[in-house]
């Protein structure tokens, strides 16, 4: 069994992109600027969006982050979008999910400039990438097929089952899987809370990729040895014991499941860093100049 380290792989590309910059910047070029819009004080997205401030200070990526509070309009969060839209500074922009109930997630996405969703869900983008052509992927699909490709894992011919139909992971996941190239030319498997005999389905992928929000839901006897298992999942438990008074766990019972794989992501270190490094990347690629 080998972990897939998305900690160190996403560093790695953190290291590339920084002298990308750099040659960029001595050659009197801009640095690419990332925006991030952060509504509420919600914990978990602080965090997360605190993360990819200091990853842009660590490679010279120009970054904003935009704080409003919790109770702010619908009309006058997207006038802010629309600043960020024709703010020609901006290359690129992210709002963090999730947003307060007041506020339709839908009707936010469509107001992005499919050419600043570096975060890929613009509905646009969603479509040039069913259809293979170029365009930003979304954030932590991208990051896992990253992390394949890296590690050197072969995907053609293999049965590949997605656990979970969410549009960030899910179903992007499935078609990046599926489509013409390199990782890719998987038999692609898409099963969800709605799939009966799920455990026969997940046995017998060569690669499973889990993404489904239940923590710990994949368990050794629903796993194929030697399996490549990708858990996707993050989540606060609860656990007296440790000294924050939880534990992050995955979807994936990782003790037990981890003995049968070749390849294994953990939680943490695994998925997550590769979503700040594929943000990054789609970041550069918006530079227009």
């Amino acid at each position: 069994m080998e972990l897939l380290d998305g900690k160190k792989t996403s560093q790695d590309i953190q290291s590339e992109l920084k002298d990308l910059v750099s040659k960029r910047v001595a050659e009197g070029r801009k640095a690419p600027h990332l925006a991030a819009v952060l509504v509420g004080e919600n914990g978990a997205s602080l965090t997360y969006v605190n993360a990819k401030v200091k990853a842009c200070e660590r490679i010279g990526f120009t970054s904003t982050l935009v704080k409003l509070s919790e109770s702010i309009s619908e009309e006058k969060l997207l006038a802010e979008i629309n600043n960020l839209n024709i703010n020609n500074d901006v290359d690129g922009f992210i709002v963090q999910l999730p947003l307060p109930n007041h506020i339709d997630e839908t009707k936010v996405t469509l107001a992005i400039d499919p050419e600043k969703d570096v975060d890929g869900f613009h509905p646009q983008n969603v479509g040039r990438m069913a259809l293979g052509l170029p365009t930003f992927l979304p954030a932590t699909p991208n990051g896992v097929i990253e992390l394949l490709k890296r590690y050197d894992i072969k995907t053609e011919g293999k049965k590949c089952v997605v656990v979970g139909r969410s549009n960030i992971v899910g179903s992007p996941m499935s078609i990046l899987m599926s489509r013409k190239g390199s990782p890719g030319n998987a038999t692609v498997t898409l099963v969800h809370s709605r799939t009966k005999n799920m455990a026969e389905i997940t046995k017998d992928a060569d690669i499973l990729i889990v993404a489904l929000g239940v923590p710990e839901y994949i368990t050794a006897d629903m796993v194929k040895e030697g399996a490549v298992v990708i858990d996707v999942g993050i989540h606060r438990v609860e656990d007296a014991s440790a000294k924050r008074g939880f534990r992050l766990k995955g979807d994936v019972n990782f003790k037990e499941v981890a003995p049968k794989c070749s390849f294994i992501t953990p939680v943490p270190g695994g998925v997550g860093p590769m979503t700040i490094a594929s943000l990054l990347m789609n970041t550069y690629q918006s530079v227009n100049d």
